[in-house]
């Protein structure tokens, strides 16, 4: 007999059908599995195929805005002058791979680096883009499935004292903050790291800056017996039930020397730091550097401000030397101290920008065609995957879409992206829905 427990409240949706009567004609709520193919996920599940593992960290540069494809790694110098824009393109590393001119430093390592030309989905919308791309799964502007890191968290547990999870500085955002854990509930949120370039940077939670009054302490006690009370009425609710859990991990963080040592970039030397470049997506590099050295199984950096609807030219001809010193010194420094063997490093937008210049002097949001960029871990380096038509407005070969990318990524990890895993109330949700090996990555 198959039991599933929904737990003891009827929930009901707007048409007043409660949850348990979708059980009764044979689905499971929203997601709509039948019986027969909650059995058959169930039976998938127990027989499923381990991938083999060759990442032990993954690095996401995440440049949320949309990085133009056009002015950056799939440059038109053909297209008509409203498509191709100012820059021009130079050789690389890589006979026959050329990219914009404003990018010397990734020139010179295109060799180490594999560049898909062809990411492709079907929305233009920032949160619903940003979230699908970060999750693997299309749903809502609102995050219905958690982030990669979330699962990644969430499948490899905590491994030492410090978080399997990282943003720098925090999760990307527009109008409110996006990539999160979704259902899998708060011990599974990225540990936000903060800026890096900042003066005397200190992570908060790990390094307490003033002395508390006895004030204070009486009123964190009081919020802490709240709190424990909440929770012994409410029993079962798993943001509520993580409770402790934070709170020990917390403890455990703060006296951590591993913990405060991971985060300490003031160990850097002051040439390395330069290297990257004293901005805070050069130093956000270095900090994700140091994580994978302290065993951070998944660091995303949020490099955003690349919604360039206007003035783009103006905006990237400061933009791109940053990136392209920040990103190029991380890739190096990996592969100098042997760290890139094992960790893969992943860098995409949600979406690409559109073909033509507009009125305004910028590009618009383009889900059809973007660049994305894969290192270490196995990759093999110096290709292109895929291509877009001569004006860069749709992929033609090979196009990659958000859950092939995802997919990619947990398959490094061996994490199996058809694994199911489960909501507060029990329903099963697989891990990734669609999806498939970018193979061409490790041709």
């Amino acid at each position: 007999m198959l039991n599933i427990n929904l737990g003891s409240r009827s929930h009901r949706f707007c048409n007043g059908a409660a949850r348990r009567d979708f059980l009764k004609v044979g689905t499971l709520g929203p997601l709509g599995l039948s019986m027969a193919n909650l059995l058959q996920l169930q039976q998938a599940g127990a027989g499923e195929e381990v991938p083999e593992r060759k990442a032990k960290s993954v690095i996401l540069v995440y440049l949320g805005g949309g990085l133009s494809h056009h002015d950056s790694f799939d440059l038109k110098p053909d297209a008509p002058a409203e498509i191709r824009g100012k820059y021009k393109p130079i050789d690389t590393s890589v006979s026959g791979i050329q990219i914009c001119e404003l990018l010397p430093k990734m020139a010179q390592i295109m060799d180490k680096v594999a560049l898909i030309r062809s990411g492709s989905h079907t929305n233009d919308h920032h949160e619903t883009a940003t979230n699908w791309a970060l999750s693997g799964r299309f749903g809502s502007a609102f995050g219905d499935f958690p982030a990669i890191g979330a699962v990644v968290a969430q499948q490899t547990g905590f491994t030492s004292q410090i978080p399997p999870y990282v943003a720098i500085p925090q999760n990307p955002s527009f109008t409110w903050e996006l990539g999160k854990s979704a259902f899998l509930g708060g011990r599974f949120e990225s540990f936000r790291a903060g800026d890096p370039n900042a003066a005397g940077y200190r992570v908060r939670d790990l390094v307490r800056t003033t002395a508390l009054s006895d004030k204070s302490i009486e009123r964190r006690k009081s919020l802490l017996q709240a709190v424990d009370s909440l929770a012994e009425q409410v029993q079962g609710n798993d943001q509520i039930a993580t409770y402790d859990e934070f709170q020990k991990r917390a403890g455990e963080m703060i006296l951590s020397p591993q913990a405060r040592t991971a985060f300490d970039i003031e160990k850097e030397s002051t040439e390395l730091r330069d290297k990257y470049g004293r901005t805070t997506f050069g130093q956000s590099c270095l900090l994700a550097r140091r994580l994978v050295e302290s065993g951070v199984t998944f660091t995303t950096i949020n490099y955003g401000g690349w919604d360039h609807h206007g003035k783009i030219f103006q905006s990237l001809d400061n933009k791109l030397p940053e990136f392209d010193r920040g990103l190029s010194s991380l890739i190096m420094d990996l592969d100098e101290r042997g760290l890139l063997n094992d960790t893969l490093v992943a860098c995409f937008g949600e979406f690409g920008r559109s073909p033509n210049v507009n009125k305004d002097e910028g590009r618009d949001h383009w889900g059809p065609a973007a660049s994305l960029l894969f290192a270490g871990a196995g990759v093999q380096p110096g290709q292109v995957i895929g291509a877009t038509d001569p004006h860069g407005g749709y992929a033609i070969k090979r196009p990659v879409k958000p859950a092939d990318v995802a997919y990619t990524i947990f398959s490094s990890l061996g994490i199996p992206p058809r694994r199911m895993i489960h909501t507060p109330d029990g329903r099963p949700v697989e891990i990734l829905d669609q999806g498939e090996l970018i193979q061409e990555l490790y041709a």
